[in-house]
């Protein structure tokens, strides 16, 4: 099936030899035609344009996209969106008072999930998670990473996984998997994290290699979780398994989990709402994508990671959703660019770029996704009539998407 997309207002982020990421001041440019026209063949972009040199080209489906911008879809590089039932009840608790520590230690959080998880069959998972996928679709995301990590359990873990595998293959959308079993200690192993720990790297981490469920490894590195020590253990077990880490860092405390994850080459660090100049200085000498999660300091109304520290130091930074149900029930990449700008004062380039380019590397997919290339998947975003990409988010609580491609077909 081919596609020709005509007349488009504004082609966004057009490169004709994509970096594998953006960092420092790169960060502002994106690239556009105006006028433009791209054309899909198959699942891949072949070819782009103006519209002056369009020269006769044709295609089995012409799409006239006057007055719409054409820009890749998102790529949301962490997300939780495997997951049983909802939180409500502690979006409540924290209106009257309770703080997010507080609502773990009586139960709630990360293991309230767990609970609920463990008692939900597979199926039914399974159907709970695609309808989020297909909204998250429809809002441009044409790739996204999940994490396990509410089973806490070898059986309730590789349920998740393979939930998120049958995802793979039923979706037409880039899913990547992380194995995330040290997200929050469970109530059996209370006063026995080692144990816990060699639960994972001793029986889960075999049995996800054998059934090859997983594509990264993951850690809560945070006091009150897991420390540096057990961090490493888990980073260590992911290598004998091929499995590169992602970690969770510097979410409410800096614990020195950037320096470690940097020194064992994460391929990202998630969330860093503080961050310390030690930080700054490990990001510089690394390869690690740092991701920012404002979806997720919104809603917990906790500070925002310091995007200007970290670009202004010649930094890269990614924007993802955090899409989970206990602190950031939303998959909304739109609303994560919008905040990216309002809140983090990121100009629309930079949050663009951030969910672009920079999240398909914090996937390891930067070569196939995030960018208008010749060659790349075409998965594309067609918005509504709009005046400018600066549109996008400025007007934070509108829908201004009309129409998703995902590699070369119309998602319905």
């Amino acid at each position: 099936m081919s596609i020709l997309i005509t007349n488009i207002k504004s082609l966004v982020q057009v490169r004709e030899n994509c970096p594998s990421f953006l960092a420092g001041k790169d960060m502002k440019t994106l690239p556009v035609i105006e006028n433009a026209y791209v054309l899909v063949d198959n699942d891949t972009i072949v070819d782009y344009g103006k519209m002056d040199d369009i020269n006769g080209l044709t295609a089995e489906q012409i799409i006239d996209a006057t007055g719409r911008i054409v820009l890749p879809t998102w790529c949301d590089s962490h997300t939780h969106i495997v997951y049983a039932g909802n939180r409500e009840q502690e979006f409540v608790d924290r209106i009257n008072g309770l703080s997010y520590e507080q609502i773990a230690n009586r139960g709630g959080g990360i293991l309230n999930s767990a609970k609920t998880l463990q008692n939900t069959s597979e199926e039914d998972l399974y159907n709970q998670s695609i309808n989020r996928l297909k909204s998250v679709i429809k809002l441009g995301t044409g790739a996204i990473e999940i994490k396990s990590g509410y089973g806490l359990t070898t059986d309730a873990e590789l349920k998740m996984l393979r939930v998120i595998k049958k995802i793979k293959q039923d979706f037409p959308v880039k899913v990547k998997a992380t194995f995330l079993g040290a997200h929050a200690l469970p109530l059996e192993f209370k006063d026995n994290k080692q144990g816990y720990l060699d639960l994972i790297i001793n029986e889960m981490l075999p049995k996800i290699a054998k059934e090859n469920l997983a594509d990264y490894i993951d850690v809560f590195c945070e006091k009150g979780y897991f420390d540096l020590e057990d961090t490493l253990q888990i980073i260590n077990a992911g290598k004998q398994y091929h499995l590169p880490a992602k970690i969770h860092v510097n979410q409410f405390n800096a614990i020195g989990g950037v320096a470690l994850s940097t020194k064992h080459n994460a391929v990202s660090v998630d969330h860093l709402e503080v961050i310390t100049e030690e930080d700054i200085t490990a990001l510089k000498n690394s390869q690690t994508m740092p991701v920012a999660l404002p979806s997720c300091s919104y809603f917990l109304s906790i500070p925002y990671t310091p995007a200007r520290q970290l670009i202004d130091a010649g930094l890269p930074l990614a924007l993802a959703t955090d899409y989970n149900p206990g602190s950031t029930p939303s998959g909304n990449m739109n609303f994560v660019i919008s905040t990216a700008c309002i809140k983090m004062k990121m100009t629309p380039e930079e949050a663009i770029n951030a969910a672009t380019i920079n999240g398909a590397f914090a996937m390891g997919i930067s070569n196939e996704y995030g960018s208008i290339t010749k060659g790349k998947k075409a998965n594309l975003i067609i918005t509504k009539a709009i005046p400018s990409y600066n549109y996008l988010p400025y007007s934070f609580g509108e829908n201004n998407i009309e129409t998703v491609i995902i590699n070369g077909k119309i998602f319905a």
